[in-house]
């Protein structure tokens, strides 16, 4: 495994744990290699023992022999990323290691780059020759997203990567798909045949959508500035929760036919007009850590930015399992409470058995599913109250994977990670997925962006998004 980026953040925070946790469980070989690549000033034993600093302290003290077993397998070479001759030098190290450890030439490239050096490395590996595929040896390429900023450039990088990589060859990382409960869905709907036939418009009256944080833009003013919550959180994140929820029942359980389903069920959004939109950006506000500055006041931001750091939206698929219900999507920054979950609300129940209570006293039925941080599922419906009178009160059945299996340490990327390993794409996105994802939002991107309404930190975010989801209402951060 080749890792670009080798000394940044993403490296420190995710991929060397993830990798820790991997060789722990014995997911790795033994003749795995790590070689780090940056520009950054190390050496191998200063770039693995800044990657152990880091580490959570309770991971590091856990099973010391199998992380000095994978930190021995580890080395570090400087280069820049942007000169040929660094891939020359890179190539020759891939031999060596290939004759002394019998890696058989099979090499991971993971690009734990910026978005901008994407197209260009991939463009220097081939001119090396390090991504031809010959002798039965394999080689594959991991790119983080941001995978384009609108329609156009994704089209275009796609374009740009498919003229040196088969697309066999690219593995598309959305880190959300490392969830338990997200990889579930699939088994949730197709594995039971309790859920699956109310699974459509005959029963669903809407479905929301939710991926609040309580964090802000933290360093990433910069970025953000540039981005906004649409462009970073709805093509990615938030659809790829979408499609799993929307998708139809792939032929069978190959990565092919499951991301074959969930392109379609993209490519089946109508294009959402301004209407269906509404933007906000938080201000200073209180939230369980304190007093927070507005995103205006954060470092790199301008002082009249009117980016955003909320958005919610409404969609709706143009297709027989879908026609007619309402899904409503939200992600923000600064909120009451993180949390991601899909939520799905069932239609009401006819009210002629109850026609002589009060009919507010019915309680929604909902089937939840939750990402982070709690993950689990939970299904309310009404049971009669206890007592002589006929009255209904909601309750929860609430499934959560801590009370019935062990917690393992997981931080999202061990099992992408080892999907790449053993060429399973099933939890990766295709081209064609990536632009029907584009594609769905290209429409607001290109129009003049729309109000953005403030909202205080710390709350669910702007009142006009309440306003957008009318007759109905949002449901609770709480989770209740």
């Amino acid at each position: 495994m080749v890792l670009f980026g080798a000394a940044g953040d993403l490296a420190a925070r995710l991929i060397f744990p993830a990798l820790h946790h991997l060789n722990r469980t014995g997911l790795i070989p033994q003749n795995f290699r790590l070689l780090g690549v940056d520009l950054a000033d190390h050496d191998t034993a200063s770039w693995t023992g800044e990657l152990v600093a880091k580490l959570d302290p309770a991971d590091a003290g856990q099973d010391d022999a199998s992380l000095a077993g994978l930190l021995a397998r580890m080395e570090y070479m400087r280069g820049d990323i942007g000169e040929a001759g660094t891939y020359r030098r890179l190539r020759a190290r891939l031999d060596a290691i290939a004759g002394s450890f019998g890696t058989n030439g099979n090499v991971l490239f993971y690009l734990a780059v910026a978005d901008r050096f994407f197209a260009p490395t991939v463009d220097f590996l081939a001119a090396a020759g390090l991504t031809a595929q010959t002798d039965g040896q394999w080689r594959r390429v991991v790119i983080e997203k941001p995978f384009g900023h609108d329609l156009q450039s994704a089209i275009a990088l796609n374009r740009r990567l498919g003229q040196t990589l088969d697309e066999t060859q690219i593995f598309r990382m959305d880190h959300f798909l490392g969830k338990e409960t997200v990889q579930n869905i699939l088994t949730f709907r197709f594995g039971n045949g309790l859920f699956e036939p109310l699974w459509n418009r005959d029963r669903i009256d809407h479905i929301q959508i939710t991926a609040a944080e309580t964090v802000g833009v933290e360093r990433r003013g910069h970025f953000y500035e540039q981005t906004g919550a649409l462009r970073d959180m709805v093509p990615s994140h938030v659809f790829q929760l979408l499609a799993l929820t929307a998708m139809e029942p792939p032929v069978n359980f190959s990565a092919d036919a499951i991301r074959r389903a969930k392109a379609d069920a993209l490519c089946a959004i109508r294009a959402p007009t301004a209407q269906d939109l509404v933007r906000g950006q938080y201000r200073a506000g209180t939230i369980a850590q304190g007093r927070v500055a507005a995103y205006r006041d954060e470092p790199d931001v301008a002082a009249d930015s009117d980016i955003e750091t909320y958005v919610a939206l409404r969609l709706s698929l143009d297709n027989w399992r879908w026609a007619g219900v309402p899904f409503y999507l939200r992600t923000g920054k600064r909120m009451s409470r993180r949390t991601t979950e899909i939520a799905i609300r069932f239609k009401d129940s006819p009210m002629a058995p109850f026609a002589q209570q009060d009919l507010d006293a019915q309680g929604p039925n909902w089937l939840v599913l939750t990402i982070q941080p709690d993950e689990g599922i939970s299904l309310q419906f009404d049971v009669k109250r206890p007592g002589p009178l006929v009255e209904r009160a909601p309750v929860l059945m609430d499934f959560k994977y801590k009370d019935w299996f062990p917690p393992e340490p997981n931080v999202g990327y061990e099992t992408l990670i080892y999907d790449v390993m053993i060429a399973d794409a099933t939890l990766f996105q295709m081209a064609e997925q990536v632009q029907a994802g584009w594609r769905a939002v290209d429409s607001l991107l290109a129009a003049p962006a729309a109000a953005c309404h403030p909202y205080r930190a710390g709350t669910a975010g702007p009142a006009a998004a309440d306003r957008l989801i009318r007759p109905r209402t949002w449901r609770n951060l709480t989770g209740r």
